[in-house]
């Protein structure tokens, strides 16, 4: 099952994908806060807007350096611990949203990723138990301005800019994601073609180390980490991820004057 987030020009509303016929069946409310009743309206999918399918009442999580030939690519080790960053929801944009470059960056990179959505409140969440608190998964582009990210020593203004983290277009509930494709492309090229089972640390092991230090809400979203292939992205470019059993965005790349 696929969840969208949308709008025909009024409020957002939710709404589950009949895969048949391309459209959503319109839900009563949040579900993510509530449960899957339908209000029996649909909508094709081509006359909506696609918004990002979750918008994080409290944060998002990024994990680095979570695929050996990424971290190789950039010169750096696979961490002992896992590499954990923050990005405020201010971040979060949906697909065909402008990812606007920031103004103190000559070099940003397209990070295509798979995304962890959490369900209810939780802390020291065990492995075992991390499909529990898992709502779904949705496809993140971990923008980063690679440059500011070297020079800082930490990676708060590399990571946390307004657009930094386009998400969508679904929200995937009961996917096996051991195994799934993840792709970026710029322009229509191929930069990022890895698979989740590359990841040095899997789904349920992130859940349970991040539970660890956050208290987890609602809305949360953990980003797992890239594969190699990470390059630049430049004004009038569009970048496109993809996460198989999720589907593909796309978003322009844009600079304020």
């Amino acid at each position: 099952m696929r969840i969208a987030r949308f709008t025909a020009g009024e409020n957002p509303h939710y709404g589950i994908l009949d895969e048949e016929t391309n459209e959503l069946i319109v839900l009563k409310g949040d579900p993510i806060y509530g449960d899957l009743d339908t209000t029996g309206r649909r909508v094709k999918v081509d006359e909506v807007r696609l918004l990002s399918p979750v918008i994080p009442r409290s944060k998002v999580i990024g994990i680095g350096r979570n695929y050996a030939d990424h971290a190789a690519e950039l010169g750096n080790e696979v961490p002992e611990e896992p590499i954990v960053f923050l990005k405020p929801n201010t971040s979060v944009i949906g697909p065909d949203d402008p990812i606007v470059l920031p103004p103190y960056s000559q070099e940003v990179h397209h990070e295509a990723e798979l995304a962890v959505v959490i369900s209810r409140l939780c802390k020291y969440v065990p492995v075992e138990k991390a499909d529990d608190v898992i709502f779904g998964y949705t496809v993140a582009n971990d923008v980063t301005a690679r440059d500011v990210q070297r020079t800082d020593g930490q990676w708060t203004r590399g990571k946390a800019f307004d657009t930094s983290c386009p998400l969508g277009p679904y929200i995937a509930l009961d996917l096996d994601v051991s195994d799934l494709a993840v792709r970026a492309r710029v322009d229509g090229e191929l930069r990022q073609d890895g698979r989740t089972s590359q990841l040095v640390r899997s789904v349920p092991e992130l859940v349970a180390y991040v539970s660890s230090i956050f208290t987890l809400l609602p809305g949360d979203v953990i980003l797992t980490g890239t594969p190699a292939g990470v390059g630049p992205i430049t004004v009038g470019q569009r970048v496109e991820v993809e996460v198989e059993g999720i589907g593909a965005m796309s978003n322009p790349v844009v600079r304020r004057d």
